[in-house]
């Protein structure tokens, strides 16, 4: 079935975006794995190339489209190198709609026109140890001063994808206590510029995939923070994380289907290429059977985020139906690689080849933005059950 999800303009930003992915990061990928993230500098190039104002309106220096479509072909092409951009998919994923939904005017001003140059990189501090995917369960604070012209944040957070070269941190925290009617009452959105005193980076992680992508432990020790860079209302920082989850399971859950689709892409050249018993892996039944039965699961993908891509255009994205597209494609995606990887034999698990780093990277899409267990508890709830 041909696609309709794309148009002409879509398909003219996916051969630039091939073309400088071809000139850009192939190259020197290498050493943006042996790094552990990207290079800073690059995130200027990705400036350039127009990646982060495309949904930023004009008067702040965006392109005004008001689309998540360029950003699935980024998925697509980034997944079919076998490389990705380092950490700045939080800046334009998650960092983007928190500003757009809640920022004032006067905040836009100052915020906007840097997040689109990549003078001012964001990322969003959600997770903290020991509460995981139970984000009511969070403990940092945030208490007003007494002269009312700052917050004081204090506490830890881990797990926090751009947290190393992150400039301003959206901080979740707690402005007040939970009710016993609501726990998730009474938590704040700030927004942090990380070279404020008392902010430190901690730990960059070593993870098992994802090695361009920076990860990192956070601390606020006495944080003071603007009043002006409190981000929307006090204490309904929860529902503005619930309503903008949406978008990023949709990110992870195109980010799954592209990932599934470049296993098939690598899988299909290995085994024409790879000869055993005197003839191509590709003329062996199994071969065949294995890879028609991967195509047909991402063909299923496909249609999963193509309907979820519309919906979040046209504002219609509900909380279960992105919880559905996330946990359906990741596990697609879980199913695919790994079948694709068998397919390499003993080259499958070097790292050398993309299906092993795809393998490794792939993983955590179970995991963040929620894990599957938390994604079929909100499907449940929504069934009624």
């Amino acid at each position: 079935m041909r696609r309709t999800v794309f148009n002409e303009d879509h398909e003219a930003f996916r051969e630039t975006l091939r073309a400088f992915i071809e000139a850009e990061v192939v190259p020197v990928y290498d050493e943006w794995l042996a790094a552990g993230q990207a290079p800073r500098d690059f995130y200027y190039k990705l400036a350039e190339l127009g990646v982060f104002g495309i949904r930023v309106d004009e008067e702040y220096g965006g392109a005004g489209i008001d689309s998540y479509k360029f950003e699935a072909v980024l998925y697509e092409e980034t997944a079919r190198a076998g490389i990705t951009f380092g950490g700045s998919g939080v800046h334009v994923l998650l960092g983007l709609p928190y500003i757009k939904m809640l920022a004032n005017d006067e905040q836009k001003k100052r915020y906007l026109p840097k997040f689109v140059s990549g003078e001012e990189m964001w990322a969003i501090a959600m997770t903290e140890p020991g509460t995981g995917s139970d984000l009511a369960g969070m403990r940092t604070t945030a208490k007003l001063s007494e002269d009312g012209t700052h917050y004081v944040l204090n506490g830890a957070k881990t797990f926090i994808t751009g947290g190393v070269h992150a400039d301003r941190m959206i901080v979740c925290a707690r402005t007040a206590a939970p009710t016993k009617e609501d726990r998730r009452h009474g938590i704040s959105l700030f927004v942090v510029d990380t070279k404020a005193e008392g902010y430190s980076v901690g730990r960059k992680l070593d993870k098992l995939g994802l090695k361009t992508s920076d990860t990192a432990e956070l601390a606020f020790v006495d944080v003071k923070v603007p009043v002006e860079d409190l981000l929307g209302e006090e204490h309904k920082g929860f529902y503005y994380l619930g309503h903008n989850l949406a978008s990023e399971r949709w990110g992870i859950a195109y980010g799954a289907y592209a990932q599934a689709k470049a296993a098939i892409r690598f899988a299909k050249q290995y085994v024409q290429e790879r000869v055993v018993f005197g003839q191509p892996v590709a003329a062996f039944q199994n071969t065949k059977f294995e890879l028609a039965a991967c195509q047909a699961e991402v063909d299923a993908a496909e249609a999963v985020v193509d309907r979820a891509t519309e919906a979040l255009d046209a504002g219609e994205l509900t909380p279960a139906e992105a919880a559905s597209a996330k946990l359906f494609t990741t596990e697609v995606a879980h199913r695919v690689i790994d079948r694709c990887l068998q397919l390499h034999g003993g080259y499958g698990f070097m790292n050398e080849y993309p299906i092993a780093r795809l393998y490794a990277d792939n993983r955590v899409n179970r995991i963040y933005g929620g894990t599957s267990e938390i994604m079929k508890s909100i499907i449940a709830k929504d069934m009624g059950l």
